[in-house]
């Protein structure tokens, strides 16, 4: 299944792990990512420990937990692109997310980062017996 599939049509809870250059480690809570396809990919950032991290340390980590009973999900493996505004299109496409964020985070200055998907992974790999 494609990313963009994916992320519409799957509930669950996401976490993004940065590390600042010194290495210190960061995990949040972040909704689902806008999905531009199966190289792209952005959040919606407020001005805090994962958006500064980010400045001098470009990976990141995206841990997906999807809803239910099992430990299925996704781990994506992340390198920011850039910061800033996208296509009108993706505009358009992120404008109502955009829009809650700014009601949930009212006064903070909000960022829109991009990152490459470098690699997508099961949540849990089964490991076989020796």
């Amino acid at each position: 299944m494609e990313l963009k599939e994916y992320f519409k049509e799957t509930t669950g809870v996401g976490v993004l792990a940065t590390a600042s250059s010194e290495g210190k480690v960061d995990a949040a809570i972040y909704s689902r990512p806008f999905v531009l396809n199966n190289q792209t990919l952005a959040f919606i950032m407020a001005d805090r420990l994962s958006h500064k991290n980010l400045q001098s340390n470009p990976h990141a980590a995206y841990l997906f937990l999807e809803s239910g009973e099992d430990y299925e999900g996704k781990r994506l493996y992340l390198t920011k692109l850039k910061e800033g505004k996208g296509s009108e299109e993706e505009n358009e496409e992120l404008k109502e997310r955009y829009d809650l964020a700014c009601e949930k985070y009212k006064g903070e200055i909000l960022f829109l980062v991009y990152f490459q998907v470098d690699e997508v992974l099961p949540l849990v790999i089964e490991v076989k017996s020796w």
